[in-house]
């Protein structure tokens, strides 16, 4: 439930919303740093993003789109605090974009404004909000549904959000997301993964990972993006 009040510097730290489900708990606190609020996401007490540093978020979609040919139709896997979302709208090619959200709490705190951006995100009219698993999501869908799929619901096959994600990464999921991906898939991960390369390439034909440089908080990081394409 979302207390009343904003995040003020006599508040450095405020838990702004809550939820628990069978997954566990989902957190969304305030604070204050060097004068502005930040929001930030946590999952079981593990901090999964916050609103001061989002360049691997929104890299995420930029990398991938500019590596897809015709990305009118595109899923993304893991809501988070929107900015992978906002990212690919900012791209006139896309004209539907589908959001697969395991949280029905986080889909309701963008929609009703506890995360202030949200309304305005989720009031595009391309915008389809999938409340569930997106490995459920995918199933369900039609062959070829989507030009381009980003899956970012983990740091990467070796640091998972929640054990049951663990089946994201294995054969039988992707194959199930070459069926159903027209041209590229994107995973993003915290590190490279040889192995998820080598599952991806036995499910699409093709498959990389692609480093990704970045500055935060005046160090150098690098995150990498494993990218599957449908050959041809």
């Amino acid at each position: 439930m979302a207390q009343d009040g904003p995040v003020t510097t006599d508040t450095p730290y405020a838990d702004l919303a809550r939820a628990v489900s069978d997954r566990g708990e989902v957190l969304l606190r305030g604070r204050r740093e060097e004068g502005a609020a930040v929001l930030e996401l946590r999952v079981n007490g593990v901090l999964v993003m916050d609103t001061r540093e989002t360049s691997t978020e929104r890299a995420l979609a930029t990398d991938a789109l500019a590596l897809a040919a015709s990305p009118r139709r595109v899923l993304v896997g893991g809501l988070g605090l929107g900015f992978t979302l906002a990212e690919v709208l900012a791209d006139r090619r896309v004209e539907e974009c589908t959001v697969a959200e395991l949280e029905p709490a986080l889909v309701g705190w963008l929609a009703d404004g506890t995360v202030p951006h949200g309304p305005a995100l989720l009031a595009d009219p391309r915008v389809t909000v999938a409340v569930g698993d997106v490995a459920d999501v995918l199933t369900s869908a039609p062959d070829r549904a989507y030009d381009l799929v980003l899956l970012d619901v983990d740091n990467g096959p070796g640091h998972l959000v929640h054990d049951a994600n663990a089946a994201l990464y294995r054969p039988a999921f992707l194959e199930t997301l070459h069926r159903t991906t027209a041209e590229l898939a994107v995973v993003w991960s915290e590190a490279e993964s040889p192995d998820l390369v080598r599952t991806l390439r036995q499910a699409f034909g093709s498959a990389e990972a692609i480093p990704h440089d970045v500055r935060l908080q005046g160090r150098d990081e690098r995150y990498w993006l494993h990218v599957a394409r449908r050959p041809g």
